[in-house]
């Protein structure tokens, strides 16, 4: 992997990862941007105790432009982007309207294709080590931020779910803070250690191999499976077999297994369905321990995937419960959804 550092017009950074050593990346951006302003402020629920992002600049990002106005695109035949080369590998850089910024954290956009058509799923194995490659590097580097506490690389697909951009990118979400779900699953594991002595996540998953039921496939370094209690109609939680609290602790045979497993996974949503539906909307995210944390060594890197698509035409919305309460109804058996991963497998 090349790894090349340049700054867009208006000072955000950006990064080229490529697979030839011998890419060169001198494109210079020419668009007469200003200095971007951003007004992100972290505030602190007093009742509940969790934290909001308040980004009111937020308002004037881009939204679900035609696919030849698509800043995501590489810039060529007269059309600047925000990628200023007129072709890419995976490029990420800083969000032009982040959720989080300065002493609030930090949001970039990760460019998994220069094909505007394509999706994940479509990726070669090698373009998905990329991928895998930039989400490391970035963890890394982002950990080194002072004010940073967490890593939080995701990829949000379909119009569904809320993606303002049709082009195939994730993001990633530096906070300043523990954020509630991984505090949550950090209290779990505590308590659980206390009570058995034990590691929560690893007696989850060995729960999982025992009675694989709920299993969807697996490989010599990776299992997939659906989760007990899953929350989602569909939800798939991915498992290094050896347990790391991060993306920087994989070793080369979890990241070389990785694309085949991973890809497999994707290919799967997009046939749950039938072919008649629409390519299925999506949250990928991968949960990756806190930094600076005396509990890191108890975390377990985990990729969740899941989608919000309950049946064919169907969705499933948060409602009363979900909203109001925080307590999930799932239509469909973990069970039920286990097999049907099972039955749609690559022949």
């Amino acid at each position: 992997m090349k790894k090349t550092v340049t700054r867009l017009a208006d000072g955000r950074e950006l990064l080229y990862y490529d697979s030839r050593d011998d890419a060169v990346r001198d494109a210079v951006d020419r668009r007469p941007l200003a200095t971007t302003l951003t007004t992100s402020e972290i505030r602190r629920d007093p009742l509940l105790g969790d934290a909001v992002a308040i980004a009111s600049h937020r308002q004037d990002r881009t939204y679900h432009p035609p696919a030849g106005e698509c800043p995501l695109c590489p810039s060529r035949d007269g059309r600047l982007s925000e990628i200023p080369d007129s072709d890419y590998d995976v490029v990420v850089f800083e969000n032009r309207f982040p959720s989080l910024a300065g002493a609030s954290g930090r949001c970039e956009v990760v460019c998994f294709t220069s094909d505007h058509d394509a999706s994940f799923a479509t990726l070669t194995e090698e373009r998905a080590a990329l991928v895998l490659e930039a989400w490391t590097d970035r963890t890394a580097e982002l950990a080194e931020l002072p004010q940073v506490k967490q890593v939080f690389c995701f990829e949000n697909r379909g119009a569904e779910i809320g993606v303002t951009l049709g082009h195939p990118h994730g993001q990633i979400y530096a906070y300043p803070f523990v954020t509630p779900r991984t505090a949550l699953m950090q209290r779990s594991a505590a308590e659980h250690r206390a009570a058995t002595g034990r590691n929560l996540f690893d007696d989850n998953v060995a729960r999982e191999l025992a009675d694989p039921v709920r299993v969807v496939l697996e490989g010599e370094h990776w299992v997939a499976f659906v989760p007990y209690a899953a929350h989602w109609p569909y939800e798939v939680h991915l498992y290094p077999r050896h347990r790391v609290p991060d993306l920087r602790e994989l070793d080369g045979a979890a990241r070389t297994e990785f694309p085949q497993v991973y890809l497999e996974l994707l290919r799967r949503f997009d046939r749950i369905f039938g072919t008649d539906e629409p390519p299925t909307p999506y949250i990928a995210a991968w949960h990756q321990a806190p930094f600076g944390d005396g509990g890191r060594r108890e975390f377990a890197l985990h990729l969740e995937l899941f989608t919000i698509r309950r049946t064919s035409g169907k969705l499933k919305f948060l409602a009363g419960s979900e909203s109001g309460m925080s307590v999930f109804i799932n239509d469909v058996p973990p069970e039920a959804a286990a097999q049907r991963l099972r039955e749609v497998a690559t022949t």
